[in-house]
């Protein structure tokens, strides 16, 4: 059988997975769902306490498409582990620091208008640089949007992968595959227990190697020893501590492999308004948040008590957020910029932001 590394069903899972995330955001930052709230009481709820989840299935995802381009057969396929890095943080950092450069703009912009919870301060030079290094949590610095945590957890799974790769090229693929194992294990079983560790990837590599597992199972002409290894991973890791993550990261593994298995939907085109989501979908959540600021600053300034419009002002929000995100692809993500160029990026971010800093 051959199998697409990447496939509809892929972007399916990731659009919806973005705006489910973008609706977590919503719920989560007022003051729009603040006075909307009355009109879905459970909706709201369950949007603010579980539509984080959904970061889960990212998780899960990545770590699938990591091994399909770094070692799809268990053996490292990239020649040079700095190279494969430098440009996994090309592709991150140059639309990240276009969105988080909206950002201080739009914060700006709302700060004199809106007092509220949601509103970052002003930038300071030192989460300036922090966020442009991905660096925020590490050093205690606040993130200058909601989710950019994500950005620098994907990119610390990423080169943790390549040095896993690199360190062990010239090993039987099973060698490789075993510290997948080992590390998923570590991962589920300790580290993902420990709160203090969620700035870090081996808080979240569990979940990213039950992807690289999902992987190898769709690709596997028997894929029982996999989805068995699955099973094992996730039922002593609930077994020793239930999590609603793990949960998820379990799921969406196992759906994976049932779906990418699937001889009729092989041929599947998808939905086209969720793969066009899923394809974009970074850049969607790169930009969200400076969206949603306006829109909340102009809907609450113009209708401070009317739950209806509050509530219409968040389904616009969640459609100019699509419509920014679609731009900022266009652009920006889908050109592939290199790391100078991600370099000259977070440099401006930073000088700009400390320049509307002195202005406001």
């Amino acid at each position: 059988m051959s199998f697409a590394a990447r496939s509809p069903v892929i972007d399916v899972a990731k659009g919806l997975a973005c705006a489910l995330i973008v609706w977590h955001h919503l719920a989560f930052y007022g003051p729009m769902s603040d006075i909307a709230q009355p009109l879905a009481p459970g909706l709201m709820a369950w949007l603010y306490d579980y539509g984080r989840m959904a970061v889960q299935v990212f998780l899960v995802l990545g770590g699938y498409l990591a091994v399909a381009s770094l070692a799809p057969q268990g053996v490292a396929r990239f020649d040079h582990a700095g190279q494969a890095i430098a440009r996994r943080f090309g592709r991150l950092a140059v639309p990240y620091a276009v969105a988080l450069l909206l950002t201080v703009l739009a914060a700006a912009l709302v700060r004199p208008f809106m007092d509220h919870a949601s509103v970052p301060d002003e930038p300071t030079l030192g989460q300036l640089v922090a966020n442009a290094l991905l660096l925020q949590d590490i050093v205690g610095q606040d993130a200058l949007s909601a989710g950019v945590w994500y950005v620098a957890i994907d990119f610390q799974l990423f080169a943790l992968s390549v040095l896993l790769w690199a360190s062990l090229r010239g090993r039987p693929p099973r060698v490789a595959q075993a510290a997948v194992l080992l590390g998923a294990a570590a991962s589920l079983w300790v580290f993902n227990r420990m709160p203090a560790l969620d700035m870090w990837a081996v808080y979240f590599f569990g979940a990213y190697a039950l992807g690289m597992m999902a992987f190898w199972a769709v690709r596997a002409p028997r894929p029982s020893a996999w989805l068995a290894a699955m099973a094992a991973l996730g039922g002593v890791a609930l077994a020793i501590d239930f999590r609603g993550r793990v949960v998820v990261a379990l799921l969406t593994a196992f759906c994976l492999v049932a779906l990418l298995r699937a001889e009729r939907l092989r041929t599947w085109s998808g939905m086209a308004p969720l793969v066009h989501l899923g394809q974009m979908s970074y850049s969607v959540f790169l930009v969200h948040f400076s969206v949603c600021l306006l829109v909340n600053a102009a809907v609450s300034r113009l209708w401070p008590a009317s739950p209806a419009l509050n509530a219409l002002g968040m389904l616009g929000a969640f459609a100019l957020s699509l419509a920014a995100g679609r731009q900022l692809y266009l652009r920006v993500e889908r050109h592939g910029p290199s790391w100078p160029t991600a370099l000259c990026w977070q440099a401006g971010l930073v000088g700009v932001g400390l320049l509307v800093a002195l202005l406001t």
